[in-house]
């Protein structure tokens, strides 16, 4: 029987082609009639890019991807340089595979080729997944329209508001952050002067931070606004009002105020947290990707998380003769490290809009540090490999 995905996410396909690299056939359950993924920019380190090499999907995105030089960090007030951390040839020779951003439907699209490519994945569109039944060999998805299909294991790909982690955690409950963060995409050509186009650059302001990097090979700059505010609608893709109609930002540098201006198409959404889950899995119902562990975006690492839970499960099931032996596994493996990105991401937002003093301490040792020293304290992030290649 396949094992069967609720999810043609990033992380769900991402699993289906790592069981076929396994030889495992599998079932993406995709609750939308077609695949359409909203969102715009999505970062992909090292870590990320050696599962994309993995499972044959490096090369397709390639294209399609921007290839910054540095990550630059800057005072948003006075658009003054406060650090830049080397990325290009420097993080590909320390860590054996690049750093790259893209439009994210750019990498859902270089995915679902692959994925189509493979006779052991079967999708399937319209199945919206709303209820699952446990039986002695197998467990049964089932659609709010009456479909079902049987599989040995079903895993919950289904994202920040998944309905399957209801099952397995009933107690979980979403917390919201405090801040939002508002989207858009301008062409290259619009972005004014004095903006870096060939980097990933952060600006950072009390109570709020930009960051834009190049997208779709250079042609296309993605921007997120996040913002401190109240907002708990539960929708990705909001229609917004402009970031730069807020007080906090107008008064920004100019220059950097131009950039947003560049684009009066905006996308809301509300960032929410999760408690640590007592557990990923219930029977043959696991969770992966944010639907296990949700991560806020301050360290860029949603996405890749996503895609290194997908080959370490592929991996666990391949190698354990039960599925729950193979959920064990793969939970072992991977909490401490989704743990850990977590708590950095948390920190990372709570540094980058720091005021006063203490903002005043953190533009000075950005200063101080070399851009070098500080990539290397991510070693432990960028330096992940995936199992077959550890």
């Amino acid at each position: 029987m396949p094992v069967l995905i609720a999810g043609g996410g990033i992380g769900g396909l991402a699993l289906a082609l790592a069981l076929a690299r396994r030889g495992l056939a599998s079932s993406v359950l995709e609750r939308n009639e077609t695949f359409s993924e909203a969102g715009a920019g999505i970062q992909i380190g090292p870590n990320g890019m050696r599962v994309l090499t993995a499972l044959g999907v490096a090369d397709a995105l390639e294209p399609a991807a921007g290839k910054p030089v540095a990550i630059r960090v800057l005072d948003a007030g006075r658009g003054r340089l406060l650090s830049s951390l080397p990325l290009g040839d420097w993080i590909e020779q320390r860590h054996g595979a690049p750093y790259r951003v893209a439009h994210r439907a750019d990498l859902q699209a270089a995915l679902l080729s692959r994925v189509r490519a493979e006779p052991a994945i079967e999708v399937v569109t319209g199945f919206d997944v709303a209820d699952v039944a446990e039986h002695a060999d197998a467990i049964e998805a089932r659609s709010a329209g009456g479909s079902r299909r049987r599989g040995r294991l079903l895993v919950g790909a289904d994202g920040i508001w998944s309905r399957l982690r209801e099952v397995v955690a009933p107690a979980a409950a979403l917390t919201f952050s405090g801040r939002t963060a508002t989207r858009a995409v301008v062409p290259v050509d619009a972005v004014p002067e004095g903006i870096d186009c060939t980097a990933v650059c952060a600006w950072l302001a009390p109570g709020a931070h930009i960051v834009h990097y190049p997208i779709r090979a250079g042609r296309e700059v993605a921007i997120v606004v996040v913002v401190e505010e109240r907002f708990e609608r539960h929708e990705w893709n909001t229609p917004a009002a402009p970031p730069q109609d807020k007080a906090t930002i107008r008064r920004l540098d100019p220059t950097l105020v131009g950039l947003l201006e560049a684009s009066r198409d905006w996308r809301k959404w509300g960032l929410f947290e999760c408690a640590e889950l007592p557990t990923w899995s219930a029977g043959r119902l696991a969770l992966l990707g944010d639907a296990a562990h949700p991560v806020l975006p301050f360290l860029a690492q949603g996405g890749v998380l996503a895609l290194e839970d997908a080959i370490e499960l592929a991996d666990a099931i391949a190698r354990e003769a039960s599925g729950s032996a193979a959920l064990v596994r793969y939970e072992r493996t991977r909490r401490p490290r989704a743990a850990r990105v977590q708590a950095a991401s948390r920190r990372n937002g709570r540094i980058y809009h720091l005021a006063g003093p203490m903002a005043l301490a953190r533009d000075a040792t950005l200063q101080w540090l070399p851009g070098e020293r500080v990539m290397a304290g991510y070693d432990w992030l960028y330096g992940w490999r995936p199992p077959d290649t550890a």
